[in-house]
């Protein structure tokens, strides 16, 4: 069946039809609709609404399983509550959490491996739990939690044994910086953030009579920042962040005995030395910035004693970061990623940048230096290791063995380190060296477990060390454990999962035990988790199951599932999930309207753009922004379709990002037309965020599509001028792929339907509902068939349920009218809204 061509269009005069097109789309483009929240249509409202399957958390002893229930969605009139947007941060005023903060409503537990058990509902919960921040307790017999009430925020603790949870103490927790509830070790007690009774009232920044002007000045150093969001203003922002940032450590015992332990101040990241002694705390303080936020202000680390709070020694002492070198790769100078030595009762570990900091500066061996201060801090740091590329951690298994990592952005590089904590001269030797885009060579995750002071270790057998493994190879995903000798690096395959059918994720393995911890799926059955014997009498498949949850999305079961694989006209390997209707019939020649959906990525090498990890056993889980819903409204449905963006040696990604968008998409076309299942005519692509702005450049710079839906996406990449999504080069630097790339930059070419969606209070950094706003509005001003819906409240993503399914109608009536019926306004005599485009530039 032929289809427009896939090449980009030159540039040709546009017909007077566009005063007739106006006038098809006066409803959608020329006026504001007065319209109410709608619902879709009942098969997709059904699915929206399925109550899902609760998060499980299992205890290491394998005694216990958790059960975690929440909400599909939240209202909107909660989304309405008061919120207050400082510093990147938002905060409700009134309960000093998170306003975004997404809560449990209910908590079970169940013996562990009796899934025909019925679980237990926890005694003692509030009236109408608002449960998060939960935490382990070291022992792992209690579950730190807080509970949101109607005028505060509260300590909770769960006693999992007993399925029994209380209030700990009458105490108004501060959770606006996070981490508010730290278990100390060993003490049967925890550190609480609270409110503190310093704190002075909040100015009304609505109704407050200005002073005086805001002022920014730079005083000639580079201070080149992505778009933050949410970030201070003025003085009157400064005062209410500081004030709801401001909190009391208090110790609060499990018994409920409350006792002051450190004064008032911004406290960030708050952590226990293993062995309990110690906390280390940093404390966020003046100067503000207006270009950045709270994380990057100045700050202060400080290591007190567990006993009475008293300030021990002064770890960092960090100057405001607005200046930091150009690149992914920039750090501040200085002390930074501080961690407890995991294995050892009271070391810190830290590291400091050799190259200042600065990506640019390749002339030193080694970017990164890591050190160690044990107690009582007070000594000079004992350098520990050198790492080629920026330090990302370290897995500690003792005294005489640990993992490091580092890595790369520019070469996507990273490497894993064996090295001897007890003998830091010696040379660390590499176990892995390679491409972190490479999910083929990709050898997994080290197994960790719990010492006796609560804290994850590598879990060791001698010099064995163990490895979880996705498993993804060319042809199709194969989990794995593997047992990796740390002294020469050989590897041993104790299990590999042969499921063709099915999807085994390997969660955990006990290797005294011999045991595997597991989840099992597929497109009709959902997760469920299962223990794994590979001891030497199991059987051949020896599962014992550990939960057996029923599938709330049947009504999508019967769906036709697979991954296509197919070409781009280079020659790179493309994939994606393709749904197609329960009752189609393969063999029928019918041509289905096609919903494509995908996310842009950015690659170094061929090679790893054109790995396949779609799974067609993976389970089908429709969650709200998820096109599956569309294969019931009778489309074929390409979700995750590929979409790499290749930049090979010197050249970046994004020097040829239209070109190389049009081919992937074109070849996904083809594929499916070739098969017989689509009609190219009637093909609609969305995307969101990313994927919502490579739905604005292919309906713009291509034929292929009849409609697009592009949502919370940013158009003008002139207003992110210091870099966006995997771009580290300046506006300056790179003006044409700027231009280039910006949908708005060529509005005028834009002739296809596209539906804009974008939360009015969008906090991700780049996003700004202005860009959907201008975007539109240029679009209307050129005559394009156009529509945009603003979602009150909404974030990026989108949370209230009435904001869901108003959505999920807007989309339903876009592609049904522009997609499935793709032609139909022509039939009736109406002009067809032209989907041709023009582009400019090398190679149209």
């Amino acid at each position: 069946m032929p289809r427009p061509a896939a090449t980009f269009l030159r540039m040709r005069t546009v017909p007077p039809l566009l005063l007739l097109i106006g006038l098809a789309f006066a409803k959608t483009s020329l006026a504001q609709e007065a319209l109410t929240y709608q619902e879709p249509p009942a098969v997709i409202a059904a699915l929206a609404d399925a109550e899902p399957a609760p998060r499980v958390l299992v205890d290491e002893a394998r005694e216990h399983a958790v059960l975690l229930y929440r909400d599909n969605f939240a209202t909107i009139a909660e989304l309405a509550e008061e919120e207050l947007r400082l510093a990147g941060l938002r905060i409700d005023p009134r309960t000093n959490i998170g306003s975004r903060t997404r809560y449990y409503t209910d908590v079970r537990v169940m013996p562990f491996g009796e899934p025909d058990a019925e679980p237990r509902p926890v005694t003692g919960l509030p009236a109408e739990p608002r449960l998060a921040n939960l935490e382990w307790s070291p022992d792992q017999r209690y579950v730190a939690m807080t509970h949101t009430a109607a005028e505060r925020t509260e300590a909770w603790v769960l006693d999992v044994a007993a399925a029994e949870a209380r209030r700990l103490a009458d105490v108004a927790v501060n959770a606006n910086l996070g981490d508010p509830l730290t278990w100390l070790p060993g003490a049967g007690a925890l550190l609480v953030k609270t409110v503190a009774a310093e704190r002075e009232p909040l100015i009304d920044t609505d109704a407050a009579v200005p002073t005086g002007p805001t002022v920014s000045v730079s005083d000639g150093r580079k201070a080149q920042n992505r778009t933050y969001q949410d970030l201070l203003s003025d003085a009157a922002d400064e005062h209410n962040f500081e004030q709801l940032a401001l909190s009391a450590l208090v110790r609060v015992g499990l018994d409920g005995a409350t006792a002051d332990w450190a004064p008032a101040a911004m406290y960030a990241d708050v952590s226990a030395s293993p062995d309990g002694a110690y906390v280390l705390a940093e404390r966020v303080k003046r100067p503000f910035s207006y270009l950045v936020p709270y994380y990057r202000f100045a700050s202060e680390t400080t290591v007190h004693a567990a006993a009475d709070g008293a300030a021990v020694a002064t770890a960092a002492d960090v100057p405001l970061i607005e200046d930091l070198p150009k690149g992914f790769m920039a750090v501040r100078e200085g002390r930074r990623s501080f961690a407890w030595r995991d294995d050892r009762p009271a070391t810190l570990v830290f590291a400091e940048a050799l190259d200042g900091g600065d990506p640019a500066n390749d002339s030193l061996p080694h970017r990164d230096r890591v050190s160690l201060l044990a107690a009582p801090f007070t000594g000079e740091p004992t350098e520990l290791l050198r790492t080629r590329d920026r330090f990302s951690g370290i897995d500690w298994g003792g005294d005489e063995l640990a993992v490091a990592y580092d890595y790369w952005w520019d070469t996507r590089n990273t490497r894993t380190y064996a090295f001897d904590p007890s003998e830091p001269a010696a040379e660390p030797r590499v176990l892995f060296d390679r491409n972190y885009q490479d999910r083929y060579s990709d050898p997994g995750d080290f197994v960790m477990r719990r010492n006796e002071a609560g804290r994850e270790v590598l879990a060791l057998d001698g010099d064995r060390a163990f490895l979880l493994g996705e498993g993804y190879t060319p042809e199709g995903q194969f989990p794995f454990l593997d047992a990796l000798e740390l002294s020469d690096g050989t590897t041993e395959r104790l299990y590999r999962s042969p499921y063709r059918d099915r999807l085994e994720e390997l969660l955990d393995y006990e290797p005294d035990a011999e045991e595997l911890l597991v989840r099992i799926e597929s497109p009709a059955d959902y997760p469920n988790y299962y223990l794994r014997d590979l001891g030497p009498r199991a059987g051949a498949d020896s599962l014992v199951a550990v939960t057996d949850f029923d599938n709330p999305f049947a009504a999508v079961a019967g769906a036709h599932k697979r991954v296509l694989n197919y070409r781009r006209d280079d020659g790179l390997p493309l994939s994606g999930t393709l749904y197609l209707p329960p009752d189609y019939d393969t063999t029928s020649g019918e041509r289905l309207p096609l919903v494509m959906w995908a996310y842009p990525r950015e690659f170094k090498d061929r090679s790893s753009a054109g790995q396949t990890t779609a799974n067609p056993n993976a389970f089908t889980y429709p969650y709200y922004g998820s096109p599956v819903y569309w294969v019931l409204r009778g489309y074929a449905v390409l979700d995750g379709a590929s979409f790499p963006i290749v930049g090979a040696g010197d050249e970046e990604p994004n020097d040829t990002f239209r070109e190389q968008l049009v081919a992937n998409a074109a070849a996904a076309i083809d594929a499916l037309d070739s098969m017989g299942y689509v009609d190219p005519a009637r093909v609609g692509v969305g995307g969101h965020s990313y994927g919502a702005f490579m739905v604005a450049n292919l309906v713009s710079h291509s034929d292929l599509f009849a409609a697009g839906v592009a949502r919370s996406g940013a158009y003008n990449r002139t207003l992110t001028p210091f870099g966006f999504q995997s771009e580290q080069r300046d506006y300056w630097e790179a003006p044409e792929v700027y231009y280039t790339m910006s949908p708005f930059m060529h509005a005028d070419k834009m002739k296809t339907p596209l539906l804009l969606v974008h939360g009015e209070a969008d906090n991700n950094s780049g996003t700004y509902p202005m860009q959907s706003e201008r975007y539109f509005n240029a679009l209307k001003g050129l005559g394009a068939p156009v529509r945009l819906v603003m979602l009150p409240r909404e974030s990026h993503g989108y949370r209230a349920r009435e904001s869901v399914m108003h959505l999920l109608w807007e989309q339903d009536q876009w592609l049904e009218r522009y997609v499935k019926n793709a032609g139909a306004d022509a039939a009736a005599g109406q002009a067809p809204a032209e989907a041709t485009g023009a582009g400019e530039g090398s190679g149209e």
